[in-house]
């Protein structure tokens, strides 16, 4: 009876050792699964996911920035016209409420859609961009209100020709603290090196 015991007490010890290992095997080293891979959102994602109510850019230089980069998506960058409709609204809020007021939005949207597609079927593209240094920002009052003075520079190409279009905008701060648009005009354009040798 003692002897049977024995077996039984032995032979359970080695059937837990068996189950342990395959548990061990099934888990333990089981390799790890490969990590999803993060996709980078899209420029035209990242700007239109900026929220303009709760972080609005907090200088003149700031402003032109993002003016500047959603003008150069839309001639370098893949969107849906749903998407290019959004970012025209988000380019409508940086402008004063005074230029907003002198076109309805459904006409300013197509006055932009049109200038895009002349700028594509004449093979433009505006590629990037600079704006004045912080230091060139020219801030001035007027009429009670205060008022910047800044320049952007967008590198234009045409085929293998190569220029810079200069413009120069006028900012005024609003009743929010926040600098808008209030117009901008062509600053003189000059021809960079004739043409593209295809490098940036």
């Amino acid at each position: 009876m003692k002897k049977n015991l024995k077996f039984i007490i032995i032979g359970a010890v080695l059937i837990l050792i068996v189950l342990g290992y395959y548990y061990y095997i099934a888990n333990i080293r089981k390799p790890k699964e490969p990590e999803p891979e993060t996709t980078k959102p899209s420029v035209v994602r990242e700007l239109l996911a900026r929220d303009l109510s709760n972080d609005y850019p907090p200088t003149p230089k700031e402003v032109a920035k993002y003016y500047a980069d959603i003008t150069t998506a839309f001639y370098t960058e893949d969107y849906s016209d749903e998407e290019f409709v959004s970012l025209a609204l988000k380019l409508q809020q940086l402008y004063d409420a005074e230029l907003v007021a002198n076109t309805p939005s459904d006409q300013y949207i197509n006055n932009l859609r049109s200038e895009i597609l002349l700028y594509k079927e004449s093979g433009i593209v505006i590629s990037s961009y600079a704006t004045s240094s912080s230091a060139d920002v020219f801030y001035f009052d007027q009429d009670g209100r205060s008022w910047a003075r800044l320049n952007i520079a967008f590198t234009v190409k045409q085929e293998r020709n190569v220029g810079l279009a200069k413009e120069t905008f006028v900012l005024r701060k609003d009743e929010n603290k926040h600098w808008k648009i209030y117009g901008w005009a062509v600053a003189g354009n000059e021809e960079e090196g004739g043409n593209d040798d295809g490098e940036d």
